[in-house]
């Protein structure tokens, strides 16, 4: 049984490496002393690999879980929410999902899609007249599926992101997009390049065609028709409880004493629609659930398949194998990874098998934690498999 090859773990990786998503904001706290594990063969051997990668001081705290159409079929955890505290990393806590809720932004414009208010074709100057001219010519004909896609020649990230602070969200990311449309595109329009700065504008279409922000519109389009309670923006922890341990803190490797850092160093809310989303990974399951087989009445199956149709290898917030890359997924193999700095997370989506796998860690290293969340991916799919 071949699972993710050297190669491929080296495409997620450098894909994983370009990923610089971000925050946390939490409706709902977990008690600390709430497991909520149930007792099972596999549920053990994710714990205990998990313990292993926490014993070797590769990780604060993770979580992994298994994941069908039904939702969550195995989960474990392991370490500590905040590195020099014993309070436990549950099954219940939020983690940040970084990149990974790229996929999230765009199948929220899915909707819009459906609803009519925007179409995969549609020009950033359709969807916002006000820049015919103060646009560089080379922007003028790039359509939200290039920006989904990383193929409208942005960079990866817009300059001086946290100017406009003074500015309502929705101003502030117009006036970023106004302030860098107007230079040639860094890359060639067509070809491969990530960007956060192209989901932002994709974002910005959107909010610029309902009048509503991202923030609203990822919560009324995506988060409530799928009961997704536990997700947010922004730091998952008050930002006015500078002390409190009621949910998980990043952490980054100290220079000093190659020890774990605490850190809440998040990134600015402007660049929420590039990777800003938090959740339980119960609720995380029930997104993903969307590529999965089984009953659901949240999208058409054609716009959904539109989610994964890749250009060369990327779809819209997803890394596409084929089936002759992973035999053992009988089908396509979806992956992503997503990181802030200060976490890890990585997915792999298995639909013909109905299988789908996360790792997160409330850590990040880089060149060791994606590697890391990738490897685990893999060891449990194995175990999984072998049942």
């Amino acid at each position: 049984m071949k699972y993710l090859s050297k190669r491929n773990n080296w495409l997620l990786t450098i894909v994983a490496l370009l990923i610089l998503p971000l925050i946390l904001y939490s409706f709902l706290s977990t008690d600390v002393n709430a497991q909520n594990k149930p007792e099972s063969k596999e549920l053990n051997f994710i714990e205990k690999e998990l313990e292993k990668v926490i014993l070797e001081g590769k990780a604060p705290g993770m979580i992994a879980a298994i994941i069908s159409s039904d939702g969550i079929v195995e989960i474990g955890s392991a370490g500590v929410r905040k590195a020099g505290t014993s309070v436990p990393m549950t099954d219940n806590d939020l983690v940040h999902l970084g990149s990974c809720s790229k996929a999230m932004t765009a199948t929220m414009l899915a909707t819009l899609v459906d609803e009519g208010k925007l179409s995969w074709d549609m020009k950033l100057i359709e969807a916002i007249p006000e820049l015919k001219n103060n646009i560089h010519a080379g922007f003028k004909n790039i359509t939200l599926w290039q920006l989904l896609t990383h193929r409208a020649g942005l960079p990866k990230n817009p300059k001086d992101e946290l100017a406009h602070t003074n500015l309502e969200i929705k101003e502030r990311r117009l006036s970023l997009l106004k302030d860098n449309i107007i230079y040639a595109p860094s890359n060639t329009v067509g070809e491969w390049h990530y960007s956060n700065f192209g989901y932002i504008i994709a974002a910005c279409m959107a909010e610029q065609i309902t009048g509503s922000s991202w923030e609203s519109l990822i919560k009324e389009h995506l988060f409530d028709p799928l009961g997704m309670t536990t997700a947010g923006i922004g730091d998952p922890i008050d930002p006015l409880k500078k002390k409190s341990i009621d949910q998980p803190w990043g952490h980054k490797k100290s220079w000093i004493g190659n020890k774990w850092k605490p850190s809440r160093d998040y990134y600015n809310e402007a660049i929420s629609p590039a990777g800003r989303v938090h959740c339980s990974v119960e609720d995380w399951a029930k997104f993903i659930s969307l590529q999965l087989p089984g009953e659901q009445t949240f999208l058409d199956k054609a716009l959904l398949d539109k989610l994964i149709e890749p250009v060369d290898f990327y779809a819209a917030g997803w890394v596409v194998f084929q089936e002759t890359e992973q035999p053992w997924a009988k089908g396509i193999v979806l992956v992503h990874g997503g990181s802030n700095e200060i976490w890890y997370a990585a997915v792999m989506v298995a639909p013909a098998i109905d299988r789908a796998y996360v790792v997160v860690t409330n850590s990040c290293d880089f060149g060791v934690s994606d590697v890391l969340c990738v490897e685990m991916t893999n060891k449990i799919a194995k175990m999984d498999q072998k049942l």
